[in-house]
C-alpha cells in the first residue's frame, strides 16, 4: 500500500487536450462507438451546412457515400474562412476542425440560431476519422486541406479557382480501430436527410449512394416545409382534421425564439409527437413539447367549455385531447442549453410560455375559425376520455378480483424466484407445448416462463378499454409488473430480459409482430431501456458420428455442407484453371446465393433468367441477381451456364457431398425439442443467440407499425407488392 502511495505522484495526473481527448473517451462526445456514433458524425457535418441554410446562404447540399466507404459533404454555403485567425496565427480553416469549441456560432454574429452549438462537432468527426478532406470555395479560389486523427497532414494550399462559386467539401472515413460499425447504412442517413428536408422548407439535399451495388440516389426538398412532414407521418392513417400550421416568435433570455408547429389528429389511438430545436431531434423532449402541452390542454378545455361542447361532468386529461394526434414542434432558439452534446431534451426554461402562448393564441383562433373541425376533435377527446374511464373501471374491476395488481400473478406464469429485476428473464412462448418444454428445461432460479394461447390482440386497432378485455393482454401486463395507463411505472418491471420466443414459421414471426406492436405502442419504455429480446431457436439439429449440432438458419446450413463437400469436390474452370479449395467453396456460396435468389423470384410468379435480360428491371430482388451474374462472371461463366444446368448440378454434386455422413433434422417449432435442447440452444445464456429489440427512429417505425398493423388496407397491399421481389426468407 505505501508502496502504491509513493509511486503515485504529479507524474501520474494524465491531462488529455484536444483531439486526443476525443479520442480517448469518443463516447462523451457522440453518444456510442457503435452505429449511433458512426452515423452521427454525418449529422454533424451535414449540421453545419444546415446552419449556413438557416443564415441565408446555403440552398443546396450533396451527400455521397463513396465507394471506397468515406463519406462526403458538399454545400454552397459561404465556405469555412481561410485567412489567418488572430490569436491562434495559423487558418482558421485549421483551427476550425482541430481545436475544441472552436467556431463562428458563439457572438451570434454570423449564426442567429445553430445546431452545432458547442464548437466541438465538426473537430470531433476530424478526430476520430482515419482521414478527412477539406475543399473550400472562397474569394475566387479554391483551398485543400487534410488531416488524419485530428492532425494536419497536409497544410491548407490554394489548388485552383473558382470564380464567384462558394462552399465547403468535407470528405472523411472514420477511425475503424475506435468504431465497431464498419460502413454508413442508407436507410438510416436517409431518415436523416429527409428531416432535415422537410425541417428547412426550399433547401435541396440531394444523397447518393456510390458504395452499394444498388446505387441508391435521392433527392429531397419540400415548399411545404413541416406540413409535408406530417402529410408523410400520416400517409398510413386516415385524418380527421385537416393539417394546422401556426409559427410565431417572442423575445427571450437570449434573443428572439421562432416557434413553428403542424400538427393534425387522425382516426388512431396512438400520438406521434416530434420536436426539434435548431432543426436537432430532441428526442427526449424538452421546454417546448411541455409548452405545446400544456397550451393544447389549457386551449381545448376553454374552447370545449366555451362552447358547451365539454360538459362539468366529463373529465378529459392531456392524454385524451393528445390521442390520434400527430404534432411536429420546430423552435429556433439563439444558445439553447441542452443535455449533453448529443441534444436530446431542451432545458432553456423561457422556451416553455413563449410555444405555450404561441400555439394558444394561434390554435384558439383557429377554433373560432372552423368550428366544425374543433367539434370533430373534441368529439375524438371525449370518446378517448370515455375508453379510459371504462378501462380504468376494468383495472378496479381486476383489481378487485386480484388481477393486474402485480400481487396475485396469472396462474399460467411460471416464475422465477430470483427477486432482482436485473437478474431474472421472462420468456414469453408460443403456445402450450413449447410453454411445457420451456417450462421443464428453465433455470428455475432466473428464468419465468409465460406461454401464449393464440394470436394476441393487435393493438393497433384497439382503444384501451377493448384492449383490456383481452385475457391475453391482461395477463401479460400482470406479469410485467409495470402497471398501465396512469399507473405505469417502468421501475416495478419486474424482469430486465422479456425474451419473445415463438416458431421460426410465419405464424410465429405474425405472434411476434403483434408483441412487437404491444410493446411498442403500449410499453415503449421497456423498448428504450432494452429490457425486450427476440430469441434465435435455431432451424436445424446436425448429427454425425453421433455429435449433434445446431444451425440458426438455411444459409448457415448451406454454408457447412459447402465446407464439409467442396475437400474433395475438384473444379476445373472453362479456361482450364483449377480451383483451390477456397476458391471453390467461394464459387459454390455464390451459387448457393443465385439459387436462392432464383427460387425466390419464381416462388412470386417471376422469371428469374427473363428479369436478369431486362434493364429495367428494378427493386433489391433484381438488383441482388444482377449483382449475382456479375460476380460470377469473374470465374469465366455465363448466365446460360446456370440456367442451362451445368452449374445447378455441380452446386448439388457438392451439396450432396456435404451430407454424407450427416443426419440433417428441421425443426418446426419449439415445442418439437425436448426440454434440455430447448434450454441449450435457445435459453442458456452461455450458448443462445438473441437480439435486443431497438428503437432508433420513432417516425419511421410509428409509420411501418401504422402501415402494416393499422386499418388501411390499401397502403398495405402497395407495400406488399412494391416489395414481393424483396423477401428472401418467407417462411423464416
Amino acid at each position: 500500500m505505501a508502496e502504491n502511495e509513493s509511486n503515485y505522484n504529479a507524474e501520474n495526473i494524465q491531462v488529455l487536450e484536444g483531439m486526443e481527448a476525443v479520442r480517448k473517451r469518443p463516447a462523451m462526445y457522440i453518444g456510442d462507438t457503435g452505429e449511433r456514433g458512426y452515423h452521427h458524425l454525418v449529422y454533424e457535418v451535414v449540421d453545419n451546412s444546415i446552419d449556413e441554410a438557416l443564415a441565408g446562404y446555403c440552398s443546396m447540399i450533396d451527400v455521397i457515400i463513396n465507394r471506397d466507404g468515406s463519406l462526403t459533404v458538399k454545400d454552397n454555403g459561404r465556405g469555412i474562412p481561410v485567412d489567418m485567425h488572430p490569436t491562434q496565427h495559423r487558418p482558421a480553416i485549421e483551427v476550425v476542425l482541430t481545436v475544441l469549441h472552436a467556431g463562428g456560432k458563439f457572438d451570434g454574429s454570423n449564426y442567429k440560431v445553430s445546431g452545432g452549438l458547442h464548437g466541438v462537432g465538426v473537430s470531433c468527426v476530424n478526430a476520430l476519422s482515419d482521414w478527412m478532406k477539406v475543399e473550400v470555395k472562397r474569394g475566387g479560389k479554391v483551398h485543400h486541406i487534410e488531416f488524419s486523427r485530428g492532425h494536419v497532414t497536409k497544410p491548407l494550399e490554394v489548388v485552383g479557382e473558382c470564380g464567384e462559386e462558394t462552399g465547403t467539401t468535407v470528405t472523411f472515413f472514420p477511425d475503424h480501430t475506435i468504431f465497431t460499425c464498419r460502413a454508413f447504412k442508407w436507410e438510416i442517413l436517409c431518415n436523416r436527410l429527409r428531416e432535415l428536408a422537410f425541417l428547412n422548407k426550399g433547401v435541396t439535399i440531394h444523397f447518393r449512394d456510390d458504395e452499394g451495388e444498388a446505387h441508391h440516389e435521392e433527392t429531397f426538398h419540400y415548399e411545404g416545409g413541416i406540413d409535408e412532414f406530417i402529410e408523410y407521418l400520416n400517409a398510413n392513417k386516415k385524418p380527421i382534421s385537416p393539417i394546422i400550421h401556426f409559427e410565431g416568435e417572442k423575445e427571450g433570455l437570449t434573443g428572439m425564439v421562432q416557434a413553428e408547429v403542424s400538427m393534425q389528429y387522425t382516426e388512431s389511438y396512438s400520438t406521434l409527437e416530434q420536436t426539434y430545436t435548431n432543426n436537432i431531434h430532441t428526442i427526449e423532449g424538452g421546454t417546448h413539447l411541455t409548452g405545446f402541452r400544456t397550451a393544447l390542454t389549457r386551449t381545448i378545455n376553454k374552447y370545449g367549455s366555451d362552447n358547451k361542447l365539454i360538459k362539468e361532468k366529463d373529465t378529459i386529461t392531456g392524454d385524451d385531447m393528445r390521442e390520434g394526434l400527430t404534432v411536429i414542434v420546430s423552435v429556433k432558439v439563439p444558445q439553447p442549453q441542452f443535455e449533453g452534446q448529443t441534444k436530446t431534451k431542451l432545458g432553456n426554461g423561457e422556451v416553455e410560455g413563449i410555444v405555450a402562448s404561441i400555439v394558444s393564441d394561434r390554435l384558439m383562433t383557429f377554433f373560432e375559425e372552423n368550428p366544425s373541425v374543433a367539434k370533430t376533435i373534441i368529439e375524438k377527446t371525449l370518446l378517448a376520455a370515455r375508453a379510459r374511464e371504462a378501462a380504468r373501471a376494468a383495472r378496479e374491476s381486476a383489481r378487485r378480483k386480484g388481477v393486474m395488481d402485480g400481487l396475485n400473478l396469472p396462474g399460467k406464469l411460471k416464475d422465477c424466484t430470483e427477486r432482482d429485476p436485473a437478474k431474472t428473464e421472462l420468456f414469453l412462448v408460443e403456445g402450450d407445448s413449447a410453454g411445457g418444454s420451456a417450462q421443464v428445461g428453465r433455470n428455475r432460479a432466473t428464468q419465468a416462463i409465460l406461454p401464449l394461447r393464440g394470436k394476441v390482440l393487435n393493438v393497433e386497432k384497439a382503444r384501451i378499454d377493448r384492449m383490456l378485455a383481452n385475457a391475453e393482454i391482461r395477463t401479460l401486463i400482470t406479469a410485467i409488473g409495470c402497471g398501465f395507463g396512469e399507473e405505469w411505472d417502468v421501475s416495478k418491471a419486474r424482469y430486465h430480459k422479456i425474451i419473445i420466443m415463438t416458431d421460426a414459421d410465419v405464424d410465429g414471426a405474425h405472434i411476434r409482430t403483434l408483441l412487437l406492436t404491444f410493446f411498442f405502442r403500449k410499453m415503449p419504455e421497456l423498448i428504450e431501456k432494452g429490457y425486450v429480446y427476440l430469441a434465435q431457436p435455431p432451424l436445424y439439429k446436425v448429427e454425425r458420428k453421433k455429435k449433434s449440432e445446431y444451425v440458426l438458419t438455411d444459409g448457415e446450413l448451406t454454408q457447412k455442407l459447402l465446407t464439409l463437400g467442396v475437400d474433395d469436390y475438384p473444379v476445373t474452370l472453362k479456361d482450364g484453371t483449377k480451383l483451390e479449395p477456397e476458391k471453390t467453396k467461394e464459387l459454390m456460396t455464390l451459387l448457393a446465393e443465385i439459387e436462392a435468389t432464383c427460387k425466390m423470384l419464381e416462388e412470386r410468379g417471376f422469371d428469374a433468367k427473363t428479369i436478369l435480360g431486362d434493364e429495367n428491371a428494378s427493386g433489391s430482388g433484381a438488383s441482388m441477381l444482377k449483382k449475382e451474374f456479375s460476380a460470377l462472371s469473374g470465374f469465366g461463366y455465363e448466365p446460360d451456364d446456370y440456367f442451362g444446368g451445368m452449374l445447378q448440378k455441380m452446386l448439388d454434386e457438392v451439396r450432396t457431398q456435404g451430407k454424407q455422413g450427416l443426419s440433417i433434422y428441421r425443426f418446426k417449432g419449439l415445442g418439437e425439442m425436448n426440454a434440455d435442447e430447448l434450454y441449450d440452444t435457445t435459453m442458456n445464456p452461455e450458448r443462445r443467440f438473441m437480439k435486443r429489440v431497438k428503437l432508433e427512429d420513432a417516425a419511421a417505425a410509428d409509420r411501418m407499425f401504422t402501415l402494416l398493423m393499422g386499418d388501411e388496407v390499401e397502403p398495405r397491399r402497395k407495400f406488399i407488392e412494391e416489395n414481393s421481389l424483396n423477401v428472401r426468407n418467407l417462411d423464416f
